[in-house]
């Protein structure tokens, strides 16, 4: 949930662009098939992935590491769990499923770098030089969206639009979860449901 630590984005001004690129695509006679944000907002869609939310918090409350705080291990699987709804149709969507198996294979202690602090120069031509607003805001949005860092404005736009599209309806399952597990910590024994193995399960 890279975004819902960030500072604010205006959202519905994203939208808004993605959906004119969109249009400007159509009319240029692009037959290239986009993901759609509306497709978060689909109750099935919705269905499926707090299915996959529930086994993913289970797991890490099954398999509760000593090292990571469980709150990075929840967020982390929440994130997954979004990225394996997703698909693969997106950039964002396989960047995280990429980055999460890159960080478990390369779980080891990094050297430290002593040395001289990095120079400030931003780049040939801009010795101390300001980037343009709008182009300062373009790779803002961009180290927002996992995998977006290098895209073009109109894609950029559209997967900024569909990641935000995918935090909000994370945010309404994570809600309707905790809500529910919160109902059921406080529910007496004796009217919890029971699983076959006889151990109380969430309704």
């Amino acid at each position: 949930m890279i975004l819902a630590d960030s500072p604010a984005i205006e959202q519905n001004g994203i939208l808004n662009l993605a959906k004119d690129q969109n249009r400007i695509r159509k009319r240029g006679g692009s037959t290239a098939k986009e993901p759609s944000p509306s497709r978060w907002r689909n109750s099935n869609q919705n269905r499926v992935y707090s299915a996959k939310l529930f086994d993913a918090v289970r797991r890490v409350r099954r398999n509760d590491s000593p090292v990571k705080p469980r709150g990075r291990s929840i967020r982390e699987a929440a994130d997954r769990a979004l990225a394996v709804t997703d698909g693969g149709r997106t950039r964002w969507g396989s960047a995280i499923l990429a980055s999460q198996s890159i960080r478990r294979k390369n779980r080891r202690i990094r050297p430290v770098c002593v040395g001289e602090p990095r120079s400030k120069l931003v780049g040939p031509g801009r010795r101390g030089g300001k980037i343009p607003a709008v182009e300062g805001k373009v790779k803002f949005l961009g180290r927002l969206v996992p995998g977006c860092r290098k895209l073009s404005l109109p894609s950029l736009l559209q997967e900024a639009a569909d990641y935000i599209a995918a935090l909000q309806m994370q945010v309404r399952a994570m809600t309707n979860l905790t809500e529910k597990l919160s109902g059921f910590a406080a529910a007496p024994l004796t009217s919890r449901p029971v699983s076959d193995s006889g151990s109380p399960i969430p309704s």
